[in-house]
């Protein structure tokens, strides 16, 4: 029995590590997932590179066409962008 006694505190800091720090992170990744999966055409986006610019095109599951600027057209890989900062509604049917 003394053996189990000397295993409750690591036990019970396993426990508060995951509800503080791997519970949450779980959160944020499944967060930007859904994020990621809702991107369309006409969305503004910011990418982990701090690059800003506007989706044109959404090319397949993996990669989506960023217009930067004037005629300024880049392949980014979805799951760089870090937020989107302006979301456009779908169209009306």
């Amino acid at each position: 029995m003394e053996a189990v006694g000397q295993f409750i505190p690591l036990i019970l800091i396993f426990v508060i590590m995951y509800f503080l720090l791997i519970r949450p992170q779980q959160k944020k990744l499944k967060d930007h997932q859904k994020m990621v999966e809702a991107l369309r055409r006409g969305d503004q986006v910011v990418t982990q590179g701090g690059l800003i610019g506007k989706v044109t095109k959404v090319k397949d599951d993996n990669e989506i066409e960023v217009e930067l600027g004037e005629g300024i057209k880049v392949r980014v890989v979805k799951s760089t962008i870090a937020q989107v900062t302006s979301k456009t509604e779908p169209a009306a049917s």
